[in-house]
C-alpha cells in the first residue's frame, strides 16, 4: 500500500459497502478518511449516513445539498436529449455519479487530500462514471478502489466484516442483499433473489410506487408547462427543478407509474438484471416528447433521435464530461429553442398516457391536416409528382432488372 497516503475523500452513502470501506480505508492505509455525502434526494437517508460516518470514524463528513444542481444540470439535460438506454432505462444512477464524482473532487482540493475512494464494485459500470469523471477533472488524482483490492468479494462477507467491527449495514441482511441506489429521479434494486431473471420482484421491495393493481380506479390528469424544452410548471405552479421533478414522483407514485424490470448491458461486458422505479421521471419524458412533437422541425427531431441512444450510451459508460458529448450537448440545446408549450398526461394504473399537448409555436396547422375541406390550403393534385420524383430511382432500377 502507498505510504504516502495520509487523507482520502469517500463516496459515502451511509450503506453497507461504503461503511464497510470507511473502516477498511483507514486500517489498510493508516490514513484519515474524510466521508463526502451528496444529497441527491434520497432524503431521509442523508442525517443517519452522516451519524453512521462519525460513528465509524471519520476524519470529517461533508453532506451537501446537490438536489438542485442534480435535476437542472443532469437530469433535464437527458431528458431534452431523450436519452434512454437500451430503449427502457432512464439512467437514474448513471446520471447522478459525474456529479457526485465532481463534488467529491471539489472536497479533495477543499481538505489538501492525497486520494480519492468509492464504493463500486469491479464487476459494475459505477467504478468507471466515478474514475472516468476524477480523472477528466483532475488528472493525477490517486484512485483507490477497494473492491479491486480487498479480499471480501460477496455481500455475505461485507455483512460479517461490519457484524464484526459494529458498523450498521444500512438495512442490508442475508435475507435481502439487495444493492439499493436512490435519488430524486428513481430508486434500483439489484441483487438478492433479482439475479435470477426469471425470478419475479417482490412486491413488498418496491418504496416509491403503489402496486398499479391497486393504484386508484379514477385517472389523475396532470399539465406539464415547458420553455426551451425544459420543464417549469405542473399544473400552472411553476416550481424549480427539484421541487417539480419531486411532485411529479408524488403523483406518479400514486398511480403506480414508472416501474421498469430489465435486463441490462453493462460497460464492463456482462448482462445485468435491474429493477427501477422512476415516477416522475417517466411522465417528464413523456410529456416532453408531446411538446416537441408539435414544435420540432422533423429533420431536427430525426437527428436529435439519432444522436438519442449515443447520449445514453455516453452517459451510461461515465463519459458526461468528454468532447463527444460536449458537441452532442450543443445541438441538443439549440433543437430546443422552440420546445416551447404544454403537455396534459393522464396517469392510470401504472399507464402514462398523453392525451393532450399545445404550443405557442406548434407547427402543426389544423387547416392543412384536416380531413375535412382544406379551403385550399393544400393542393392534394401536387402529391402526384411528389410521389413520382421520390419513385424514380425504384422505376429505373426494377427497368435495369437490378432487383
Amino acid at each position: 500500500m502507498a505510504n504516502d497516503i495520509s487523507k482520502i475523500v469517500l463516496a459515502y452513502s451511509g450503506g453497507l459497502d461504503t461503511s464497510v470501506i470507511l473502516k477498511w480505508l483507514q486500517e489498510t492505509y493508516k490514513a484519515d478518511v474524510v466521508a463526502f455525502i451528496a444529497d441527491l434526494g434520497q432524503g431521509e437517508e442523508t442525517a443517519p449516513a452522516v451519524g453512521n460516518a462519525k460513528k465509524t470514524g471519520a476524519s470529517a463528513v461533508y453532506c451537501e445539498d446537490l438536489r438542485e444542481e442534480f435535476v437542472r444540470d443532469f437530469v433535464f439535460p437527458a431528458m431534452r436529449a431523450n436519452a434512454i438506454y437500451e430503449g427502457t432505462y432512464l439512467l437514474g444512477t448513471s446520471v447522478a455519479r459525474p456529479l457526485i464524482a465532481k463534488a467529491q473532487i471539489d472536497v479533495l482540493r477543499k481538505e489538501g487530500a492525497d486520494a480519492v475512494s468509492h464504493g463500486a464494485t469491479g464487476k459494475g459500470n459505477d467504478q468507471v462514471r466515478f474514475e472516468l469523471t476524477y480523472y477528466a477533472l483532475e488528472p493525477n488524482v490517486t484512485v483507490i478502489a477497494p473492491w479491486r483490492e480487498w479480499d471480501l468479494n460477496s455481500r455475505t462477507s461485507l455483512i460479517a466484516y461490519a457484524e464484526k467491527h459494529g458498523i450498521s449495514t444500512g438495512g442490508v441482511t442475508i435475507e435481502k442483499p439487495y444493492s439499493c441506489d436512490r435519488n430524486m429521479l428513481h430508486l434500483s434494486f439489484e441483487g438478492g433473489v433479482l439475479e435470477d431473471p426469471w425470478a419475479e420482484a417482490p412486491e413488498d421491495m418496491y418504496l416509491l410506487t403503489v402496486d398499479p393493481r391497486k393504484a386508484p380506479d379514477e385517472p389523475t390528469y396532470v399539465e406539464i408547462d415547458f420553455e426551451e424544452g425544459t420543464p417549469i410548471a405542473v399544473d400552472g405552479d411553476r416550481l424549480s427543478p427539484a421541487a417539480l421533478l419531486e411532485k411529479l414522483n408524488t403523483l406518479g407514485g400514486a398511480n403506480g407509474v414508472g416501474r421498469v424490470d430489465l435486463v441490462e448491458n453493462r460497460f464492463v461486458g456482462m448482462k445485468s438484471r435491474g429493477v427501477y422505479e422512476t415516477p416522475g421521471g417517466t411522465i417528464l419524458y413523456a410529456a416532453h416528447r408531446a411538446v416537441e412533437s408539435i414544435t420540432m422541425d422533423r429533420e431536427v427531431m430525426l437527428i436529435r433521435d439519432q444522436f438519442s441512444p449515443k447520449i445514453a450510451q455516453l452517459i451510461y459508460n461515465g463519459f458526461w464530461y468528454s468532447p463527444e458529448m460536449d458537441a452532442m450537448m450543443d445541438f441538443i440545446k439549440r433543437s430546443q429553442e422552440h420546445v416551447n408549450g404544454t403537455a396534459r398526461v393522464r396517469l392510470y394504473k401504472g399507464n402514462c398516457d398523453i392525451v393532450g399537448r399545445r404550443s405557442p409555436n406548434s407547427l402543426y396547422d389544423e387547416k392543412i391536416s384536416t380531413f375535412e375541406a382544406d379551403e385550399g390550403a393544400y393542393a392534394q393534385a401536387d402529391a402526384g409528382a411528389f410521389i413520382k420524383l421520390n419513385a424514380l430511382r425504384l422505376r429505373v432500377r426494377k427497368q435495369m432488372g437490378l432487383d
